[in-house]
């Protein structure tokens, strides 16, 4: 890596802490690790930070010492900038030591992405959930495709206008341009596993809905918890409904998820996200991210005397104006949320002889 920077050792001392109030969060780390760095959050384990070419730019990766080598938790996307980092970080950091285990918490290829480049450098096995290993390489196999009928008939009923439909023909098949090509076997993480790394017990805690089955990390031993995009300080993860199951209710999925989590998790608990910065207050913050969609919800609701598309509805769940770059996430988000209300039995959905779904008010 050219531009690589003099790194300190992995076993140096923790930066000074810094406690700064975010809406009730307390941030304990005074700097990030730039590229290829590292920082150490508790003993044996280690912080690094990704830059992605994307709009949101960076992913939290993290090292954990395990015996005579290091567990990966998370990879960043399959891109040449992420792989420079990695060797960097595996130059100064692994000291001939090798890569023991790599754990992807969900699908997604910013999570997912270098999992298999980095299994095939070390013979290092893959672990993740049922769910995700097999909807990873589902998608993964759309790579090249045309659009299908049944997601140009999703979009359209969503209300999507011929320019946002040409968007989705363009950038469908495109997931597995961020994923290296995924080991044919792995091992199945499931919600209540303790699995011992580094002579600690980590428990794998499941969430769902911006993920089909998210794996959590989390050692009450060291009272911390690696949340990938399940547990985020300052923005609220994702969750979409997509034409593979239109009926879907992810919404309440994550919900319930982040109710199982407020109750699980002491407050005191280190919080170690994929996106901004380790945080204390999980509790707060789970409570919170309830409350922001159950506001959105109501703020739907009332816009809803009047029958109205799914596109119709982003003024009630965002501050910000949708553009066609996020659009079809926009949408997603907004299904997600109507289907709540339909399954909550306050929303009806109706179909127009042009296809167009309406909803409104039950």
């Amino acid at each position: 890596m050219s531009d690589a920077v003099d790194l300190p050792e992995a076993n140096a001392e923790p930066l000074p802490v810094r406690v700064r109030d975010d809406r009730g969060l307390i941030y304990p780390f005074e700097e990030k690790p730039v590229p290829g760095s590292a920082i150490e959050v508790a003993p044996g384990v280690l912080w690094l930070r990704m830059k992605m070419p994307m709009q949101l730019d960076h992913i939290n990766v993290w090292l954990l010492e395990d015996g005579d080598g290091w567990a990966v938790v998370d990879t960043s996307l399959n891109e040449q900038g992420s792989k420079d980092a990695w060797e960097a970080a595996f130059a100064h950091y692994l000291g001939g030591r090798k890569v023991t285990r790599v754990f992807v918490t969900h699908l997604h290829p910013d999570h997912v992405g270098l999992a298999g480049w980095i299994g095939e450098k070390f013979d290092a096995p893959l672990h993740m959930t049922r769910t995700d290993y097999l909807m990873c390489r589902m998608l993964v196999t759309d790579t090249g495709k045309e659009a299908p009928e049944e997601g140009l008939s999703f979009y359209r009923a969503a209300g999507f206008p011929k320019d946002a439909i040409d968007k989705y023909r363009e950038r469908f098949g495109g997931f597995g341009f961020g994923v290296y090509r995924l080991p044919q076997a792995y091992h199945r993480l499931q919600d209540g596993d303790e699995i011992s790394i580094g002579g600690r017990t980590w428990r794998v805690v499941v969430g769902r809905g911006h993920a089909p089955e998210h794996a959590c990390l989390w050692c009450p031993e060291e009272s911390l918890i690696i949340s990938g995009d399940q547990i985020l300080p300052r923005i609220s993860s994702n969750v979409s409904v997509f034409p593979t199951e239109p009926d879907a209710n992810p919404l309440q999925d994550w919900i319930d998820s982040c109710l199982k989590l407020r109750d699980l998790l002491p407050a005191s608990t280190l919080v170690l996200p994929a996106h901004n910065e380790p945080f204390r207050n999980v509790t707060k913050r789970m409570q919170d991210l309830i409350d922001g969609h159950e506001e959105g919800m109501g703020k739907l609701l009332a816009m809803l005397d009047e029958p109205r598309r799914a596109v119709d509805v982003f003024p009630a769940l965002f501050r910000t104006r949708i553009t066609g770059g996020n659009y079809i996430m926009a949408t997603g988000e907004s299904l997600a949320h109507l289907n709540c209300l339909i399954a909550r039995g306050q929303v009806v959905r109706t179909r127009g002889a042009d296809g167009i779904d309406l909803y409104a008010r039950a």
